[in-house]
Protein backbone atom coordinates (compact mmCIF):
# COMPACT_ATOMS: atom_id res chain seq x y z
CA UNK A 1 0.00 0.00 0.00
CA UNK A 2 2.84 2.33 1.34
CA UNK A 3 4.22 2.10 -2.30
CA UNK A 4 1.04 2.81 -4.34
CA UNK A 5 0.85 5.97 -1.98
CA UNK A 6 4.16 7.00 -3.77
CA UNK A 7 3.42 6.07 -6.99
CA UNK A 8 0.49 8.62 -6.55
CA UNK A 9 2.81 11.47 -4.80
CA UNK A 10 5.47 10.82 -8.40
CA UNK A 11 2.72 11.43 -10.61
CA UNK A 12 1.08 14.27 -8.61
CA UNK A 13 4.55 16.25 -8.10
CA UNK A 14 5.34 15.70 -12.04
CA UNK A 15 1.92 17.27 -13.17
CA UNK A 16 2.69 20.58 -11.04
CA UNK A 17 5.34 21.57 -13.66
CA UNK A 18 8.43 23.74 -12.96
CA UNK A 19 7.46 27.65 -12.65
CA UNK A 20 9.81 30.59 -11.83
CA UNK A 21 8.69 33.77 -9.53
CA UNK A 22 11.39 36.32 -9.93
CA UNK A 23 11.61 40.05 -8.96
CA UNK A 24 13.33 42.55 -11.00
CA UNK A 25 15.72 44.62 -8.58
CA UNK A 26 19.33 44.05 -7.11
CA UNK A 27 17.92 42.63 -4.30
CA UNK A 28 15.82 40.15 -6.39
CA UNK A 29 13.30 37.02 -4.52
CA UNK A 30 13.44 34.36 -6.31
CA UNK A 31 11.57 31.09 -6.48
CA UNK A 32 12.25 28.07 -8.59
CA UNK A 33 10.57 24.96 -8.87
CA UNK A 34 11.95 22.14 -10.80
CA UNK A 35 12.49 18.62 -11.02
CA UNK A 36 13.89 15.10 -12.03
CA UNK A 37 11.69 12.24 -12.72
CA UNK A 38 13.26 8.74 -13.89
CA UNK A 39 11.93 5.53 -14.84
CA UNK A 40 13.52 2.28 -15.66
CA UNK A 41 12.72 -1.42 -16.63
CA UNK A 42 15.95 -3.92 -16.04
CA UNK A 43 16.07 -7.73 -17.36
CA UNK A 44 18.46 -9.89 -15.47
CA UNK A 45 18.30 -13.27 -15.52
CA UNK A 46 20.48 -14.44 -12.82
CA UNK A 47 18.48 -12.52 -10.15
CA UNK A 48 16.11 -14.19 -8.35
CA UNK A 49 13.58 -12.13 -9.67
CA UNK A 50 14.36 -11.56 -13.33
CA UNK A 51 12.89 -8.64 -13.93
CA UNK A 52 12.66 -4.88 -12.26
CA UNK A 53 10.90 -2.03 -12.69
CA UNK A 54 10.66 1.59 -10.91
CA UNK A 55 9.74 4.99 -11.08
CA UNK A 56 11.89 8.28 -9.01
CA UNK A 57 11.13 11.75 -8.84
CA UNK A 58 13.17 14.45 -6.96
CA UNK A 59 11.40 17.58 -6.57
CA UNK A 60 13.42 20.19 -5.83
CA UNK A 61 12.35 24.34 -4.54
CA UNK A 62 15.29 27.17 -4.23
CA UNK A 63 14.86 30.67 -3.38
CA UNK A 64 17.19 33.18 -3.32
CA UNK A 65 17.26 36.63 -2.16
CA UNK A 66 19.73 39.31 -3.10
CA UNK A 67 21.34 41.41 -0.57
CA UNK A 68 23.41 44.80 -0.94
CA UNK A 69 27.09 44.81 -2.20
CA UNK A 70 26.43 41.38 -4.24
CA UNK A 71 25.73 39.20 -1.40
CA UNK A 72 23.21 36.34 -1.90
CA UNK A 73 20.99 34.34 0.25
CA UNK A 74 19.54 31.24 -1.26
CA UNK A 75 17.54 28.11 -0.07
CA UNK A 76 17.34 24.61 -1.52
CA UNK A 77 14.94 21.49 -0.56
CA UNK A 78 14.12 18.56 -2.57
CA UNK A 79 13.17 14.41 -2.19
CA UNK A 80 13.69 11.87 -2.72
CA UNK A 81 10.75 9.55 -3.77
CA UNK A 82 11.11 6.24 -5.51
CA UNK A 83 9.45 3.33 -5.69
CA UNK A 84 10.42 -0.50 -7.64
CA UNK A 85 8.83 -3.94 -8.25
CA UNK A 86 11.13 -6.89 -8.74
CA UNK A 87 9.14 -9.85 -10.36
CA UNK A 88 9.35 -13.34 -11.62
CA UNK A 89 6.43 -13.44 -13.97
CA UNK A 90 3.43 -15.95 -12.40
CA UNK A 91 5.36 -16.60 -9.78
CA UNK A 92 6.33 -14.24 -7.35
CA UNK A 93 6.40 -10.13 -6.91
CA UNK A 94 8.50 -8.06 -4.44
CA UNK A 95 7.86 -3.78 -4.26
CA UNK A 96 9.94 -1.40 -2.34
CA UNK A 97 9.66 1.80 -1.88
CA UNK A 98 9.90 5.12 0.31
CA UNK A 99 10.08 9.30 0.21
CA UNK A 100 13.24 10.68 1.89
CA UNK A 101 15.04 14.00 2.34
CA UNK A 102 17.38 14.80 -0.50
CA UNK A 103 18.58 18.48 0.37
CA UNK A 104 17.73 20.89 2.72
CA UNK A 105 19.98 23.72 3.16
CA UNK A 106 20.04 27.30 3.57
CA UNK A 107 23.44 29.25 1.98
CA UNK A 108 25.02 32.89 2.46
CA UNK A 109 27.42 33.66 0.40
CA UNK A 110 29.05 37.01 -1.57
CA UNK A 111 32.19 36.76 -4.10
CA UNK A 112 34.79 35.26 -1.99
CA UNK A 113 32.80 33.18 0.78
CA UNK A 114 30.35 30.97 1.30
CA UNK A 115 28.52 29.38 4.09
CA UNK A 116 25.80 26.50 3.72
CA UNK A 117 24.10 24.95 6.73
CA UNK A 118 21.81 21.77 6.17
CA UNK A 119 21.78 18.50 4.17
CA UNK A 120 23.92 18.71 1.38
CA UNK A 121 26.27 17.21 -1.23
CA UNK A 122 30.18 17.17 -0.23
CA UNK A 123 32.69 16.63 -2.73
CA UNK A 124 36.37 17.12 -3.79
CA UNK A 125 39.42 15.41 -4.96
CA UNK A 126 41.15 14.88 -8.19
CA UNK A 127 40.35 11.29 -8.87
CA UNK A 128 37.31 10.48 -11.51
CA UNK A 129 36.47 7.06 -10.82
CA UNK A 130 38.15 5.34 -7.91
CA UNK A 131 38.26 8.18 -5.19
CA UNK A 132 39.73 7.54 -2.02
CA UNK A 133 38.58 11.30 -1.48
CA UNK A 134 35.20 9.67 -1.56
CA UNK A 135 34.64 10.43 2.12
CA UNK A 136 31.17 12.12 2.20
CA UNK A 137 29.00 11.03 -0.74
CA UNK A 138 28.73 7.81 -2.85
CA UNK A 139 28.59 8.64 -6.55
CA UNK A 140 28.77 5.76 -8.67
CA UNK A 141 30.21 6.76 -12.12
CA UNK A 142 28.50 4.01 -13.72
CA UNK A 143 25.12 5.96 -12.59
CA UNK A 144 23.68 8.32 -15.31
CA UNK A 145 21.82 10.06 -12.93
CA UNK A 146 24.77 10.34 -10.06
CA UNK A 147 22.69 10.00 -7.57
CA UNK A 148 24.20 10.50 -3.83
CA UNK A 149 22.74 10.65 -0.23
CA UNK A 150 23.96 14.28 1.69
CA UNK A 151 25.45 14.92 5.17
CA UNK A 152 23.95 16.88 7.90
CA UNK A 153 26.37 19.46 8.51
CA UNK A 154 27.85 23.39 8.17
CA UNK A 155 30.21 24.20 4.89
CA UNK A 156 32.21 27.08 5.14
CA UNK A 157 34.58 28.23 1.67
CA UNK A 158 36.75 31.07 1.41
CA UNK A 159 37.84 31.59 -1.98
CA UNK A 160 41.58 33.64 -1.76
CA UNK A 161 42.45 36.32 -5.47
CA UNK A 162 44.58 33.80 -6.17
CA UNK A 163 42.20 30.94 -6.61
CA UNK A 164 43.80 29.55 -3.29
CA UNK A 165 40.93 28.15 -1.15
CA UNK A 166 40.17 26.92 2.23
CA UNK A 167 36.66 24.62 3.47
CA UNK A 168 36.19 23.71 6.82
CA UNK A 169 33.16 21.88 7.38
CA UNK A 170 31.38 20.25 10.67
CA UNK A 171 28.81 17.32 10.39
CA UNK A 172 26.26 16.11 12.72
CA UNK A 173 23.75 13.37 12.70
CA UNK A 174 24.87 11.06 9.94
CA UNK A 175 24.68 7.32 10.31
CA UNK A 176 25.12 6.01 6.91
CA UNK A 177 28.79 4.56 5.53
CA UNK A 178 30.37 6.43 2.97
CA UNK A 179 32.59 5.28 0.29
CA UNK A 180 35.47 3.22 1.71
CA UNK A 181 33.76 3.71 5.32
CA UNK A 182 35.03 0.42 7.56
CA UNK A 183 32.13 1.33 9.77
CA UNK A 184 28.97 4.18 10.46
CA UNK A 185 29.88 7.07 11.73
CA UNK A 186 28.75 7.61 15.80
CA UNK A 187 25.60 9.80 15.13
CA UNK A 188 26.08 11.91 18.00
CA UNK A 189 29.29 12.82 18.14
CA UNK A 190 30.70 15.67 15.78
CA UNK A 191 33.15 15.38 12.85
CA UNK A 192 34.98 18.15 11.72
CA UNK A 193 37.58 18.85 9.08
CA UNK A 194 38.93 21.14 6.76
CA UNK A 195 40.50 21.48 3.21
CA UNK A 196 42.95 23.69 1.55
CA UNK A 197 43.45 23.82 -2.21
CA UNK A 198 46.22 25.99 -4.28
CA UNK A 199 47.00 26.52 -7.66
CA UNK A 200 50.40 25.08 -8.96
CA UNK A 201 52.02 24.87 -12.49
CA UNK A 202 50.03 23.85 -14.89
CA UNK A 203 47.32 22.69 -12.20
CA UNK A 204 46.17 22.49 -8.77
CA UNK A 205 46.41 20.52 -5.79
CA UNK A 206 45.38 20.44 -1.96
CA UNK A 207 45.54 18.59 1.38
CA UNK A 208 42.83 18.24 3.74
CA UNK A 209 42.02 16.37 6.94
CA UNK A 210 38.64 14.98 8.94
CA UNK A 211 37.88 13.67 12.25
CA UNK A 212 35.43 11.92 13.52
CA UNK A 213 34.30 8.76 15.40
CA UNK A 214 33.81 5.35 14.04
CA UNK A 215 31.17 2.93 15.17
CA UNK A 216 33.23 -0.18 14.88
CA UNK A 217 30.87 -2.27 17.35
CA UNK A 218 28.45 -2.68 14.58
CA UNK A 219 31.16 -4.84 12.67
CA UNK A 220 30.49 -7.13 15.75
CA UNK A 221 33.81 -8.31 17.26
CA UNK A 222 35.38 -5.30 19.16
CA UNK A 223 34.02 -4.67 22.90
CA UNK A 224 34.38 -1.16 22.83
CA UNK A 225 31.69 1.11 20.99
CA UNK A 226 33.19 3.79 19.26
CA UNK A 227 37.25 4.68 17.77
CA UNK A 228 38.17 8.16 17.13
CA UNK A 229 39.73 8.17 13.82
CA UNK A 230 41.95 10.81 11.69
CA UNK A 231 41.84 10.86 8.06
CA UNK A 232 44.54 12.38 5.86
CA UNK A 233 44.26 13.34 2.01
CA UNK A 234 46.60 14.50 -0.78
CA UNK A 235 45.66 15.41 -4.21
CA UNK A 236 46.82 17.19 -7.35
CA UNK A 237 46.05 17.88 -11.32
CA UNK A 238 47.49 18.81 -13.69
CA UNK A 239 47.03 19.32 -17.61
CA UNK A 240 49.95 18.51 -19.49
CA UNK A 241 49.71 17.01 -22.92
CA UNK A 242 47.57 14.71 -21.03
CA UNK A 243 45.49 14.88 -17.77
CA UNK A 244 47.44 13.82 -14.88
CA UNK A 245 46.45 13.88 -11.25
CA UNK A 246 47.23 11.90 -7.98
CA UNK A 247 44.99 10.95 -4.88
CA UNK A 248 45.89 9.24 -1.86
CA UNK A 249 44.30 9.05 1.93
CA UNK A 250 45.83 7.56 5.24
CA UNK A 251 43.07 7.01 7.74
CA UNK A 252 44.01 5.88 11.17
CA UNK A 253 42.28 4.72 14.37
CA UNK A 254 43.33 5.71 17.54
CA UNK A 255 42.60 1.83 18.99
CA UNK A 256 43.69 -1.33 17.58
CA UNK A 257 41.12 -2.80 15.64
CA UNK A 258 43.22 -5.05 14.31
CA UNK A 259 43.87 -4.78 9.70
CA UNK A 260 41.37 -2.30 10.13
CA UNK A 261 43.43 0.03 12.44
CA UNK A 262 44.74 1.80 9.24
CA UNK A 263 43.74 2.03 5.70
CA UNK A 264 45.99 3.53 2.80
CA UNK A 265 44.29 4.47 -0.76
CA UNK A 266 46.36 5.86 -3.71
CA UNK A 267 45.13 6.46 -7.00
CA UNK A 268 47.22 7.29 -10.08
CA UNK A 269 44.96 8.55 -13.12
CA UNK A 270 45.03 10.23 -16.69
CA UNK A 271 43.03 11.36 -19.50
CA UNK A 272 43.25 12.00 -22.66
CA UNK A 273 40.89 13.17 -25.95
CA UNK A 274 42.13 11.41 -29.10
CA UNK A 275 41.33 12.80 -32.65
CA UNK A 276 39.07 10.00 -33.71
CA UNK A 277 35.69 11.09 -35.26
CA UNK A 278 33.98 13.65 -33.23
CA UNK A 279 36.96 12.74 -30.55
CA UNK A 280 37.06 9.43 -28.20
CA UNK A 281 38.27 10.33 -24.47
CA UNK A 282 39.21 8.16 -22.17
CA UNK A 283 40.12 8.38 -18.65
CA UNK A 284 42.55 5.54 -16.67
CA UNK A 285 43.21 5.08 -13.01
CA UNK A 286 45.05 2.44 -11.17
CA UNK A 287 44.04 2.48 -7.06
CA UNK A 288 46.15 0.67 -4.77
CA UNK A 289 44.55 -0.02 -1.26
CA UNK A 290 45.61 -1.81 1.65
CA UNK A 291 44.55 -2.49 5.43
CA UNK A 292 46.95 -3.19 7.69
CA UNK A 293 47.64 -3.13 11.77
CA UNK A 294 50.38 -0.54 11.43
CA UNK A 295 50.93 2.49 9.85
CA UNK A 296 52.42 2.27 6.20
CA UNK A 297 53.18 -1.22 6.08
CA UNK A 298 51.58 -2.62 3.03
CA UNK A 299 51.25 -6.18 3.56
CA UNK A 300 47.50 -6.32 2.56
CA UNK A 301 47.23 -4.58 -0.42
CA UNK A 302 44.59 -4.95 -3.13
CA UNK A 303 44.35 -3.24 -7.18
CA UNK A 304 41.94 -1.94 -9.16
CA UNK A 305 42.32 -0.77 -12.55
CA UNK A 306 39.51 1.19 -14.31
CA UNK A 307 39.00 2.45 -17.76
CA UNK A 308 36.35 4.76 -19.60
CA UNK A 309 35.68 5.57 -22.84
CA UNK A 310 33.41 8.40 -24.44
CA UNK A 311 32.20 9.12 -27.86
CA UNK A 312 29.41 11.43 -28.89
CA UNK A 313 27.82 10.32 -31.88
CA UNK A 314 26.62 13.61 -33.56
CA UNK A 315 25.06 16.11 -31.14
CA UNK A 316 22.47 13.79 -29.86
CA UNK A 317 23.82 11.03 -29.29
CA UNK A 318 26.85 8.98 -27.04
CA UNK A 319 28.14 5.97 -25.96
CA UNK A 320 30.38 5.51 -23.41
CA UNK A 321 32.02 2.22 -21.92
CA UNK A 322 33.05 1.24 -18.45
CA UNK A 323 35.65 -1.58 -17.18
CA UNK A 324 37.05 -2.32 -14.22
CA UNK A 325 39.34 -5.37 -13.37
CA UNK A 326 39.83 -6.35 -9.74
CA UNK A 327 43.47 -7.69 -9.85
CA UNK A 328 42.89 -9.45 -6.11
CA UNK A 329 40.01 -11.36 -7.03
CA UNK A 330 40.32 -11.47 -10.69
CA UNK A 331 36.50 -10.00 -11.30
CA UNK A 332 35.83 -7.91 -14.10
CA UNK A 333 32.90 -5.71 -14.46
CA UNK A 334 31.81 -4.26 -17.59
CA UNK A 335 28.98 -1.51 -18.65
CA UNK A 336 28.28 -0.16 -21.74
CA UNK A 337 25.51 2.40 -22.29
CA UNK A 338 24.18 4.35 -25.11
CA UNK A 339 22.73 7.71 -24.29
CA UNK A 340 19.87 9.62 -26.80
CA UNK A 341 19.08 13.62 -25.48
CA UNK A 342 16.07 15.22 -25.96
CA UNK A 343 14.68 18.75 -24.95
CA UNK A 344 14.40 17.63 -21.67
CA UNK A 345 13.98 13.82 -21.96
CA UNK A 346 17.16 11.68 -21.76
CA UNK A 347 17.04 8.02 -23.23
CA UNK A 348 19.60 5.32 -21.84
CA UNK A 349 19.88 1.76 -22.73
CA UNK A 350 22.31 0.44 -20.61
CA UNK A 351 23.88 -3.55 -21.10
CA UNK A 352 26.13 -5.33 -18.29
CA UNK A 353 28.60 -8.51 -17.54
CA UNK A 354 30.01 -8.03 -14.11
CA UNK A 355 30.42 -10.85 -11.09
CA UNK A 356 27.34 -12.26 -9.13
CA UNK A 357 28.48 -10.07 -5.71
CA UNK A 358 29.89 -6.75 -6.14
CA UNK A 359 33.15 -6.09 -4.23
CA UNK A 360 33.15 -2.22 -5.39
CA UNK A 361 32.95 0.37 -2.84
CA UNK A 362 30.48 2.71 -5.36
CA UNK A 363 27.73 0.06 -4.44
CA UNK A 364 25.30 2.74 -5.38
CA UNK A 365 22.10 0.88 -5.47
CA UNK A 366 20.43 -0.54 -2.46
CA UNK A 367 19.96 -3.91 -4.12
CA UNK A 368 22.57 -5.53 -6.56
CA UNK A 369 21.00 -5.64 -9.18
CA UNK A 370 23.54 -5.11 -11.98
CA UNK A 371 24.93 -8.33 -10.49
CA UNK A 372 26.02 -10.92 -13.54
CA UNK A 373 24.13 -10.32 -17.16
CA UNK A 374 21.64 -7.80 -18.00
CA UNK A 375 20.19 -4.92 -19.95
CA UNK A 376 18.24 -1.90 -18.46
CA UNK A 377 16.22 0.65 -20.33
CA UNK A 378 16.25 4.31 -18.22
CA UNK A 379 14.43 7.26 -18.90
CA UNK A 380 15.39 10.91 -17.41
CA UNK A 381 12.82 13.97 -17.56
CA UNK A 382 13.80 17.29 -15.74
CA UNK A 383 11.87 19.62 -16.32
Amino acid sequence: MRTIYIYQAFFWLLSLGNFTYAQTDSTALTLTFKGQASGFVLFNPGNNLNFYTGGRYIPQINLSKGLPNTQLLDLEASANIFGTMGFQPFDSANTNGDIRPYRGWVRYSNPQLEIRVGLQKINFGSASILRPLMWFDQIDPRDPLQLTDGVYGVLGRYYFLNNANIWLWGLYGNKNRRGFDIAPSATKIPEFGGRFQFPTKNGEAAVTYHHRNAKVSELGQFTFNNTPEHRFGIDGKWDLKVGLWVEATWVHTTQNIGLLTNQHLINLGTDYTFSIGSGLTVIAEQLVYTFDEKPFQFKNTATLTAFTASYPLGLFDQVNAILYYDWTNENVYNLLRWQHSFAKLTFNVLAFWNPTDSQLPQQQFSENLFGGKGIQILLVFNH
